[in-house]
């Protein structure tokens, strides 16, 4: 397993792990910022700098125009594919004052899985992914701690939920109507299983502060 961490430009809630050797750790645009106020060098800046000023005392820096298909984050997913990374941890990609950023940060999750990788994206006391076809298995580290899923697609089908609350079997999702928000998981280790289409998953995390 290669692992990279990105920081991108969004509301930073604090580090859930700290890259270790031998990871990639790349900063997006101003995700720059949060990287020094972790106290953490990236090997990495990249991004079109509409965010911040491009740092004059960085030395690995590929700027890209402001005018491209890519987001910044995406640049930075792109790259650690191509880097041979198949987990990816997102930083700052939630918050902030751009929702559509957000939402772009969540469909980024399943362009990764289906380049054989797996996203976690992290939000306030919250962690995302996306699964497709497949089980994932979660474990419960918040008392009553929140589960949501959601379709990404036009329907995802053959849907179980077991150890939450709310069980589901064979159920359908779909973007029409959001079944799967506010489950909330009951056992030490609950599973979502999806046997045709793509979810957005996402569980409560213990708070770090």
């Amino acid at each position: 397993m290669k692992r990279c961490f990105i920081f991108a430009a969004g509301t930073f809630y604090g580090l859930r792990e700290r890259p270790a050797p031998g990871d990639l750790v790349i900063a997006a645009d101003a995700g720059f910022q949060t990287c020094r106020k972790a106290g953490i060098v990236p090997d990495l800046l990249l991004g079109d700098f509409d965010s911040m000023d491009q740092p004059a005392d960085f030395a690995n820096i590929h700027r890209s125009p402001v005018e491209k298909d890519d987001t910044d984050t995406m640049l930075a997913v792109k790259t650690a594919l191509e880097q041979g990374c198949d987990t990816v941890y997102i930083y700052g990609g939630t918050g902030g004052k751009r929702l559509d950023h957000t939402l772009a940060n969540l469909q980024t999750l399943l362009f990764l899985r289906r380049r054989g990788a797996r996203g976690y994206l992290y939000d306030n006391d919250f962690v995302w992914t996306a699964i497709e076809n497949e089980s994932l298995t979660v474990e419960r580290t918040v008392e009553w701690g929140l589960f949501s899923a959601f379709c990404l697609g036009d329907r995802a089908e053959g849907i179980d939920e077991t150890g939450f609350q709310y069980p589901l079997s064979d159920a359908v999702l779909t973007p029409g109507f959001p079944l799967g928000v506010s489950n909330h998981i009951m056992e030490a280790r609950a599973t979502i299983t999806v046997r045709r289409g793509a979810l957005l998953v996402g569980w409560q995390l213990p708070p770090l502060f």
